[in-house]
């Protein structure tokens, strides 16, 4: 399909809303976030229309949500209400080292529950233990780059694209060759952020903010510790989602994955629908389960989660043209080298969906008639360039509030717990400082 670049426009609207509009017009655009969304994903469909005819956007339209928007969405929805209902209190006061020592135990928690699972379960205890610091958006601002997103490399639970590898064919353990390159970037990235915290830290105690930092506590009470069964739970859920398509008894003659027809082309599978039955029936269970007091301690509403809910059905609507052009001109672009790999999935996978970049480039790779490597379903890919295109998919989510789902997630936490976070540029100013130095140095070591 012959996908014309003017079709990505409203995909750019639609960032350049999200970067700007909380910047210039911050009031108008928290009341009329849904009208803008709405109005560029009618826009996109309009077009759409316009040049392939109106089923076609129709089937855009309804394989996005079914296929793309409802396990996203269940899947957030599932851990944020699991995460409402675990409650951390205690006199355990946010410092340098407890710091560090809560986004390393973070990090690694990323790769047994997926970054969106460690998001959601660690988010609300490292903003709880800091809430008497004044200088706080830093902290939260390396919890994206570490817990977010660099942690989940190490198994395809740890995020979407290694998932959809492992469907390809890619060892489960394989992710293990990215531990290297993860060790080198958490030491970098916590001995930064121990400075950087360490000088905001400082200055707080110094204004008198925290009288009692003087004697430090150690105390810390888990409240609704059960929920950690519903973590399970949702992962698993996660996990069959990805194992069940490859059984024969989810196959028809055709090989294709079973399931009820919406329209011509698209299927909600039984996978899929196993998948979204598990997740809810966790969330339903920790709310059943869970003493309400738990979630007035944590502050719970369900601003952050609306917030999300609508900005991503309009990122996710408005990118699809911009996801078939990238597939159609992907093996076109002469990529051959690893670090050409792990620019270009990382650099798309920074504003696109990495998990359909993780793809075409996988892809691309398997097309290019390596006689060594690893034996995928898209063909043999050399480890190192494997190990390039998940570094780029998974490390580079970072870069910008919508790289990767739980992103914008904790950025809404955050604002809702009284954080001043970056605007879309302001963040972007961080990771451009911080992080393509370090993925440079990645680059240079791992990847020439």
């Amino acid at each position: 399909m012959n996908i014309p670049f003017w079709l990505c426009i409203p995909f750019i609207g639609m960032l350049a809303c999200v970067a700007l509009m909380p910047v210039l017009k911050a009031d108008w655009w928290e009341a009329h976030q849904p009208v803008v969304v709405l109005g560029w994903s009618v826009i996109v469909v309009l077009l759409y229309a316009v040049r392939f005819g109106g089923y076609a956007s129709l089937h855009m339209t309804v394989n996005c949500f079914v296929n793309d928007y409802l396990t996203f969405i269940v899947l957030l929805f599932g851990l944020y209400c699991a995460s409402g209902n675990i409650s951390f209190e205690g006199d355990m006061a946010g410092s340098p080292r407890v710091n560090v020592a809560l986004l390393g135990i973070g990090t690694f928690l990323s790769s047994l529950i997926g970054t969106t699972g460690a998001s959601m379960l660690m988010v609300r205890p490292v903003i709880k233990m800091n809430s008497w610091r004044r200088h706080r958006s830093h902290i939260m601002i390396f919890f994206i780059f570490m817990v977010s997103n660099m942690g989940g490399c190490l198994t395809p639970v740890g995020d979407p694209p290694l998932l959809m590898g492992f469907m390809n064919g890619v060892p489960f353990t394989w992710s293990f060759h990215l531990l290297p390159i993860l060790l080198l970037n958490m030491v970098i990235l916590l001995t930064v952020f121990y400075w950087i915290d360490r000088k905001y830290y400082l200055m707080d105690v110094a204004k008198g903010y925290c009288p009692d930092i003087r004697k430090p506590g150690t105390e810390l009470k888990l409240r609704g510790a059960h929920n950690l069964l519903f973590f399970v739970m949702i992962v698993f859920g996660v996990i069959l989602s990805g194992v069940l398509p490859g059984l024969s008894a989810f196959k028809d003659a055709q090989g294709n994955v079973r399931g009820i027809p919406i329209m011509k082309g698209v299927t909600l599978t039984y996978p899929a629908l196993i998948e979204v039955a598990v997740i809810l029936l966790a969330a339903w269970l920790s709310f059943r389960t869970t003493d309400e007091k738990v979630r007035r301690s944590n502050h719970m509403t369900w601003g952050a989660i609306k917030e999300v809910a609508v900005l991503f059905v309009g990122i996710f609507l408005t990118m699809q043209p911009a996801l078939e052009l990238l597939k159609s001109v992907g093996p076109k672009l002469g990529l051959d080298k690893a670090a050409q790999m792990f620019w270009a999935t990382g650099f798309l996978s920074s504003f696109l969906d990495n998990t359909p970049t993780y793809l075409v480039f996988s892809t691309t790779a398997g097309a290019l008639g390596f006689a060594k490597g690893i034996h995928t379903a898209l063909g043999i890919i050399p480890s190192r360039m494997l190990m390039a295109i998940s570094a780029g998919a998974v490390f580079m989510g970072a870069m910008t509030y919508i790289g990767n789902a739980p992103n914008f997630m904790v950025k809404s936490l955050s604002d809702e717990n009284g954080i001043r976070m970056p605007s879309f540029f302001g963040y972007m100013k961080w990771s451009v400082l911080v992080l393509v130095p370090l993925f440079m140095l990645d680059m240079a070591v791992f990847f020439l």
